[in-house]
C-alpha cells in the first residue's frame, strides 16, 4: 500500500472529522473535504508533464492537500526549501531532478518580494480555477467504497518513491533524497509502538514540511492515524504558536531545541499544559532548556534522533524509557550498530564510533548521485556521518557529526564536546559554534562563535580548561550577533565557519 491510499480509508474512516485546523486560512478542514479536494487537485496535476512536480508552499491544509494530490496523480513531490534562497533552490532542485513544474504560493512568493520563475504555477490561482463539474466529480468519487476510490488514483508498489527531499546543505551541497512509500510507513506503523498515540490525538504543525522532521511526524503520521492538526506556517512565532497550542488542546508537539527555546521564552505558565508528548529532534537538547519547561508548565521534553536519510526516527526518548543525554532508544525494526572510525570494526557498548543503520526505513539513495549512494549504504546500512555509542541498556548517545571531529597535534577533538563545555559558562542566551580553523603547525585550532561579548574570556578559559586538553580550547572568540541558521533551527556550520575564517584571516 501507498501513504495516499493509506489516507483515503482514513479519510473514509473520520470523515466528518476535523482533519485540519489551517489557521491561515482560518478554516476547520474534513477528512472529506480533503479526500475531495485531493480528488481534483489530482486530475489537474495528471495533465503535467513529467515524473515530478516541484512544491513550494508553507506548512497548511494547501500543502498536505498538494502533497496528497500529487501522488494520486502518480507523480513524485519534490519539496523545495523556501526559508533561504527560495529561487536559487527551485533552480537547483529543478535542474537536478530534471522536471519543470513547481507548484507555488502567491502569498509566499508576494511576502519574501521575489517574482515567479519559469514552471511555477500558483496553488491559489489553480484552486479559483476548479468548476462546478470537476467538484462534482470528485464528490460522487469521494462517496464510493474505499476500494473503489483507489482505483481511481494511482496504484502502483511501496517502493516507490513517495518524496524528494534535499539534504540541509549545512556541510555540502544538498543532496536529493529519495525516499519511498515503505520508508515512511516504517516510522508511521512502528512510532506509535513506543508511545501511546492515537487518533483522539491533536498535533501541532508548524515545521516546514520540505524538512523530513514536519513531514512525517507532524503530516504523515497523524493524518494516517486519524488525528487532527492544527497547521501554522511559521515555527518562529514563538507566542502565536504557544496560544494555538493552548487554545487548540495540542497533544503531540515536535520542534527543534532551538524553537523550544523560543516557545520557552514567548509562552505563558498554562501554554503547554495540556500537552501529553513533546519531542525535540535535529539538534542537542540542552538541560536548560528541558529544565526550563520542567519548571515553566510541568512537562518533559524527550530527545529523538533521525536523519533526512531514516525518515527519520532512528531513535527517541520516550515516557516509558527515558535516559537524559541520551537521543533514546532504537524504534522497533531496525539495527543499529557502532564501528570503529578507522578500522570498521564492530564496537561493545559504551565505546564510541560511527552510528550505521538499517531497516525499511532507510533511503533509497541519493537521486542522481550513484557514487555518494555507494558511499553510504552499503549491503542495507546507511553510515549515518554521525558519532556515538551505544550503552549496556540499548541507550544511544548521539556525540555529533563525524565532521564536527578535527584532528589537532594528532588528537581527535569533538567540536561538539567543547560547544557544551563552552556553553556551561556563558550567559543564560547566549549562541554558541565551534569550527575549526586550519593551521599550518598542529593542522586546526579552534575558535568560538557567539552572539554576546557579554563575558570574561580569561575566566571562561581556565574553566573550560579543567575540562578539556589544552589543544581544545578555543584560541579565538568571535562576536556573530545573528548566527546563521538553518530552516530546521540548526546551526548553519558552513557559513559560520566562512565568517570564523574570514575572520581569522584580518586579525592575523
Amino acid at each position: 500500500m501507498q501513504l495516499h491510499q493509506k489516507f483515503i480509508e482514513i479519510a473514509k474512516t473520520y470523515s466528518k472529522k476535523v482533519a485540519v485546523y489551517d489557521i491561515s486560512t482560518r478554516r476547520d478542514i474534513t477528512y472529506s473535504k480533503i479526500l475531495i479536494i485531493s480528488l481534483i487537485l489530482a486530475k489537474k496535476f495528471s495533465k503535467y508533464k513529467g515524473k515530478y512536480i516541484g512544491l513550494m508552499v508553507p506548512t497548511s491544509a494547501g500543502c498536505m492537500i498538494s502533497i496528497l494530490g500529487i501522488l494520486m496523480s502518480g507523480k513524485i513531490p519534490v519539496m523545495i526549501n523556501y526559508s533561504t534562497g527560495a529561487i536559487y533552490n527551485s533552480i537547483y532542485a529543478q535542474e537536478k531532478c530534471g522536471f519543470n513544474t513547481i507548484i507555488a504560493s502567491k502569498k509566499l512568493l508576494e511576502k519574501l518580494k521575489l517574482k515567479p520563475i519559469s514552471g511555477m504555477i500558483f496553488l491559489e490561482e489553480i484552486i479559483d480555477s476548479i468548476v462546478f463539474l470537476e467538484k462534482s466529480r470528485a464528490f460522487i468519487i469521494s462517496k464510493l467504497p474505499t476500494k473503489i476510490i483507489q482505483l481511481f488514483v494511482y496504484k502502483g508498489s511501496k517502493e516507490t518513491t513517495s518524496v524528494i527531499l534535499f539534504t540541509s546543505g549545512s556541510e555540502k551541497d544538498p543532496k536529493a533524497v529519495q525516499l519511498s512509500h515503505k520508508n515512511i510507513f516504517h516510522n508511521i506503523i512502528n512510532i506509535p509502538k513506543i508511545i501511546e498515540i492515537t487518533s483522539n490525538d491533536v498535533y501541532m504543525a508548524n515545521l516546514p514540511l520540505f524538512h523530513i522532521f514536519g513531514l512525517t511526524v507532524e503530516f504523515w503520521l497523524p493524518i494516517c492515524l486519524g488525528a487532527s492538526i492544527v497547521a501554522y506556517p511559521n515555527p518562529l512565532d514563538y507566542k502565536i504558536v504557544s496560544k494555538l497550542i493552548k487554545n487548540y488542546h495540542v497533544d503531540i508537539v515536535a520542534g527543534t531545541p532551538s524553537f523550544f527555546y523560543g516557545y520557552l521564552k514567548k509562552s505563558d505558565p498554562g501554554d503547554f499544559s495540556g500537552v501529553r508528548i513533546a519531542i525535540a529532534g535535529a539538534d542537542k537538547l540542552t538541560p536548560h532548556i528541558q529544565d526550563g519547561f520542567r519548571k515553566k508548565h510541568n512537562i518533559s521534553l524527550y530527545e529523538g534522533y533521525g536523519t533526512t536519510e531514516t525518515s527519520p526516527v532512528i531513535a527517541t526518548n520516550t515516557p516509558t524509557f527515558n535516559r537524559v543525554g541520551s537521543v533514546g532508544k532504537p524504534i522497533p525494526g531496525i539495527q543499529v550498530k557502532i564501528i570503529d572510525r578507522e578500522t570498521d570494526e564492530i564496537l561493545p557498548p559504551n565505546t564510541e564510533g560511527k552510528i550505521l543503520v538499517k531497516g525499511d526505513l532507510v533511503t533509497k539513495g541519493y537521486l542522481g548521485d550513484l557514487e555518494e549512494t555507494s558511499l553510504r549504504i552499503r549491503n542495507g546500512w546507511y553510515e549515518t556521518g554521525d558519532m556515538g555509542f551505544l550503552d549496556e541498556d540499548g541507550f544511544l548517545w548521539h556525540r555529533g557529526r563525524l565532521k564536527r571531529f578535527v584532528k589537532i597535534g594528532g588528537e581527535m577533538v569533538s567540536l561538539v564536546k567543547v560547544e557544551n563545555v563552552l556553553e556551561k559558562f556563558l550567559p543564560k542566551d547566549t549562541i554558541c559554534c565551534v569550527v575549526d580553523v586550519p593551521s599550518s603547525k598542529k593542522g586546526a585550532y579552534i575558535v568560538a562563535a557567539l552572539t554576546t561579548g557579554e563575558f570574561n574570556k580569561k575566566k571562561i578559559l581556565r574553566k573550560m580548561a579543567k575540562e578539556l586538553p589544552p589543544i581544545a580550547l578555543p584560541k579565538s572568540f568571535h562576536i556573530i550577533k545573528d548566527i546563521p541558521m538553518m530552516p530546521s533551527g540548526k546551526v548553519n556550520f558552513r557559513e559560520v565557519e566562512k565568517i570564523c575564517r574570514e575572520y581569522e584571516l584580518i586579525n592575523h
